[in-house]
């Protein structure tokens, strides 16, 4: 649903519900055969590759990732209060729009500067979509200093990168967030960093490999970028949705 023009209140929630109980009906299905193949043979390359590499990968996403959720490195926006939900959304879509396009831009540069460049898009790309998120989650009301709403953040990047089996997992989570946050680690240092940093890398090995080839990484730095933090942007606004709709599911 994406409208410049202004409706009734209650007739954008009742858009919006649809569109939410739809996403949530896409995410609970059952893996495809084709999901479990390319799952498969994932699992099977990530047994290959030796112990201290998944170490040091492991280390290398949770600290970059640490370091921008939970650092202090930027600033938290406010939360909007006293607003409709439909007047946070169009808000919301502008954030995402900006970030698609800041994050074309920059695929686009490290993508024709081959595999150096290439390498050096993951951190800057990483950041960019964290700082989207912080945005989006200010722009519908939550205040992204508390611990809580910086993991609930985090459940998000899990769900828009991840298996199918994986979001099955994780959209319960996403549901029942206020049951949930009693059961999910209470410190950053006990969530599992280790299944976190597979399931990005292999969601995200096929869409960004090809960055890292000479003539054709700009165009597809640009591409990937555009639309998996359109992705991500997609998947926050469904899961905020569904913290707003709690009372009715």
């Amino acid at each position: 649903m994406e409208t410049d023009t202004y409706l009734k209140d209650d007739m954008y929630e009742e858009l919006a519900f649809t569109e939410m109980s739809a996403w949530l009906a896409k995410n609970h299905q059952r893996p495809s055969l084709i999901n479990l193949i390319t799952k498969g043979t994932q699992k099977t390359i990530n047994q290959i590759i030796p112990e201290k590499v998944h170490q040091a990968i492991t280390f290398a996403i949770e600290n970059m990732i640490k370091g921008v959720l939970f650092g202090t490195k930027y600033i938290t926006p406010k939360p909007l209060e006293g607003i409709s939900l439909q007047s946070r959304e169009l808000k919301v879509r502008k954030i995402i729009k900006f970030y698609k396009n800041t994050a074309s831009a920059e695929g686009a540069i490290t993508g024709a500067g081959g595999i150096l460049m290439g390498i050096a898009d993951f951190p800057a790309f990483l950041t960019i979509k964290m700082k989207m998120l912080f945005e989006i989650s200010a722009a519908y009301g939550k205040d992204v200093k508390n611990f809580r709403e910086r993991l609930f953040m985090l459940y998000v990047f899990k769900l828009a990168f991840s298996s199918q089996e994986s979001r099955n997992d994780t959209i319960k989570i996403i549901e029942d967030w206020d049951q949930e946050i009693v059961n999910i680690p209470q410190s950053v240092e006990d969530f599992d960093w280790r299944a976190f940093q597979l399931e990005y890398r292999d969601y995200m090995d096929l869409a960004k490999l090809a960055q890292l080839i000479p003539i054709i990484g700009a165009g597809v730095g640009a591409v990937a970028n555009y639309q998996l933090s359109g992705k991500l942007g997609d998947t926050a606004l469904q899961s905020y949705r569904v913290r707003h709709f709690r009372w009715d599911l």
